[in-house]
């Protein structure tokens, strides 16, 4: 089946530009995962981070992107890249959800922003119909998040951990899109501007 690619556009929400990441986002992705707050908490990652794995990682974004593989953004607050939002593991219109942030940017709201906005993006413009997501069970910020975009706890199960080297209790949720729309109306491209 021939996928129709997505225009690699940027999503300007109130406080945030979520831009397409390309391999020039690597560096600043090495220095924010090279902190053990946040790199714990990401399942896939190695500690410390792997400057070539994560180069070799972004660089193959804009393949991802047109091949309908994956949908990442680079967050980036006042120019300078705060952390990262994408969808991933698409297949038979469902994706899942993964954000993280640096630790000066926590609590303040930005990680539900461009989470909203992307999974506006994700059913709006991917046409995806469901959406999964998942986080380690003593992340309970991250649950916070998805609960208040409509995500529904599923159920918690052991799955390995990268970055911790050992099994972790992961709580894993979905989002139909329908639950999405109850949360306020689908997404467009205007709603950006007012998140």
């Amino acid at each position: 089946m021939e996928i129709t690619p997505i225009p690699r556009e940027t999503i300007t929400t109130a406080r945030l530009v979520l831009r397409p990441s390309t391999g020039a986002d690597a560096q600043r992705a090495f220095e924010i995962q090279s902190d053990w707050a946040v790199t714990r908490m990401l399942r896939m990652a190695s500690f410390p981070p792997d400057r070539a794995e994560i180069e070799a990682w972004f660089a193959d974004h804009p393949r991802e992107w047109a091949a309908g593989e994956a949908y990442r953004f680079a967050a980036l607050r006042d120019g300078r890249m705060i952390g990262l939002v994408d969808l991933d593991e698409i297949a038979d219109g469902e994706g899942e959800i993964g954000y993280w942030f640096e630790p000066a940017s926590w609590g303040r709201g930005f990680a539900s922003e461009a989470a909203r906005a992307v999974v506006g993006f994700a059913f709006a413009e991917a046409g995806l119909s469901m959406l999964r997501s998942g986080h380690a069970a003593d992340n309970a910020a991250s649950g916070r998040v998805l609960e208040r975009l409509g995500f529904h706890l599923l159920d918690r199960v052991e799955r390995p951990s990268r970055s911790c080297g050992e099994t972790i209790l992961q709580c894993r949720y979905r989002l139909p899109r329908e639950n999405f729309a109850e949360c306020g109306r689908l997404f467009d491209k205007t709603d950006a501007q007012t998140l």
